[in-house]
């Protein structure tokens, strides 16, 4: 019999190949049976379609994941914890998998856990760039010329936004004296890409201005996303006449901006854009600052980053984490230990009890004597069927030994026959049919083997003379 685990043993072992397997993972999906009990520490469910998985997000891990985290291995900085956990919310879980002995159940000990939204919709702003720009949408050789001072343009915005209070403004210091007509839409929510896109339209169909400059505050890609749609792409795409983009701020590059023919920075910057007072000077001075904030920003953030990696980097490796990891797992094992000791020692010392009560009972004076005859007795008798069932399985044996021996495949070689292996098949020659012309033959005898080719077809089954033998097999019949 193979060895026989213990539970503890086995699920022992599964737990040192599971933490061995997978030592840091990024797992996805929807939280469920969210549980925070009095020791701080939180318990959750991670579910899929298909799936589901338990988590446990211990209170001093989660306290030090309040500010966002760094993957130990690539030192990949990633987002802050969500404020609060709930049930349903689509999140990404890093740590790792262990195996909880008293369930026996796979669990994640959780390090980081960060929202899912921006990653995806940053994923389909990709998708849907590279598509459009395969279909030419950002080709520069098909974008319109934006006319220098014009003197009608259309607005696609909010009425109420700052946006548009900030082109009004700098269209009135410019002192062209343009007129200004708004095509009111959402510029935000799931109406407001179908909104823009009638307005663009409309604008073009009219005829009436020389451009249309689409205009947007700043806000987060959320905020921003109805820019990023196909439907207004589609609609920036078929205008007729140029289109100014000004959607949020200088960081800001939406696919709006991509298809239009002219990108603008900000609102501010789409009317300086557009008329020549102050134009020039205003709009280098911009660029000027904006790229200036701009390298002292990615400097300043290519610095923090950097010291991010190696604090965090630092922290995670440090002894002391591996000793706070590790006193946790100590103390667990060892409230574990109290508590199995508690109950064994209660268990046992009520079985001594009883046992010491029956042994009283069964083995006083007179029943000592009366089992020790009585265990004599046994022992005459055992002895006495141990000789006879020995001498008999000795019999058996002996005939068997004889049996194997004559049954032996390498009986027949001691008397001179052989086994001949067609190497082509790898099976053993029973007769000429199962051989050809040049086949390698492999004879084992007594001492060794033989190797052998066949060279003469004499000895070849012959279809003719098989029919012959076969007719006269029935007339003899």
């Amino acid at each position: 019999m193979s060895h026989v685990f213990s539970v503890r043993e086995l699920t022992t072992a599964l737990r040192d190949v599971v933490e061995g397997q997978f030592p840091f993972v990024w797992v996805a999906g929807e939280v469920a049976n969210l549980a925070r009990p009095a020791s701080g520490h939180t318990y959750f469910t991670l579910k899929d379609a298909e799936a589901t998985l338990s988590v446990v997000w211990f209170r001093q891990t989660r306290a030090a994941a309040a500010d966002g985290g760094v993957h130990p291995l690539t030192g990949e900085v990633c987002e802050a914890a969500p404020a609060r956990l709930a049930d349903g919310a689509s999140v990404l879980v890093a740590g790792r998998m262990t195996v909880y002995p008293p369930r026996g159940a796979c669990q994640l000990v959780a390090e980081l856990i960060q929202e899912q939204g921006a990653g995806e919709l940053a994923a389909a702003f990709e998708r849907l760039k590279r598509e459009l720009a395969a279909l030419g949408y950002f080709d520069e050789s098909r974008k319109m010329r934006v006319p220098d001072n014009p003197s009608r343009v259309a607005l696609v915005t909010s009425p109420g936004g700052a946006a548009v209070r900030d082109f009004l403004r700098v269209a009135g210091e410019s002192g062209a004296g343009a007129h200004i007509r708004i095509h009111p839409v959402l510029v935000q929510g799931e109406a407001a890409p179908g909104q823009i896109a009638v307005a663009l339209d409309a604008a073009c169909a009219e005829g009436w201005a020389e451009v249309v400059c689409l205009l947007r505050g700043g806000g987060s890609l959320e905020d921003l996303w109805a820019f990023n749609t196909r439907q207004v792409a589609d609609a920036v795409f078929r205008a007729t006449i140029p289109v100014v983009s000004g959607v949020g701020h200088e960081v800001d590059v939406t696919i709006a901006d991509l298809v239009a023919d002219r990108r603008a920075a900000t609102p501010t910057h789409a009317a300086q854009g557009l008329w020549t007072s102050r134009r020039v000077l205003a709009q280098a001075l911009d660029e000027a600052e904006t790229k200036l904030a701009g390298a002292a920003r990615a400097f300043v953030d290519r610095k923090a980053t950097t010291f991010e990696h190696l604090e965090r980097g630092l922290t995670w490796f440090s002894p002391a984490r591996a000793l706070d990891r590790s006193a946790e797992r100590l103390a667990h094992l060892q409230a574990r230990l109290d508590q199995a000791g508690a109950r064994f020692f209660s268990t046992r010392s009520g079985w001594l009890r009883g046992l010491a009560g029956r042994l009283a009972r069964a083995f006083g004076p007179r029943a000592l004597e009366l089992r020790a005859v009585r265990c004599e007795s046994l022992a005459e008798r055992l002895g006495r069927a141990g000789t006879a069932l020995f001498a008999g399985h000795e019999a058996v044996l002996d005939r068997l030994q004889v049996r194997l021996a004559a049954a032996s495949p390498e009986a027949p070689l001691v008397r001179g026959y052989g086994l001949v292996r067609v190497r082509r098949t790898g099976r053993f020659l029973r007769g000429p049919d199962e051989v050809s012309l040049g086949d390698a033959l492999e004879i084992t005898v007594q001492r060794g083997r033989v190797a052998a080719t066949v060279e003469d077809d004499a000895l070849l089954p012959n279809p003719d003379r098989l029919d012959n033998e076969a007719s006269l097999s029935k007339d003899q019949v």
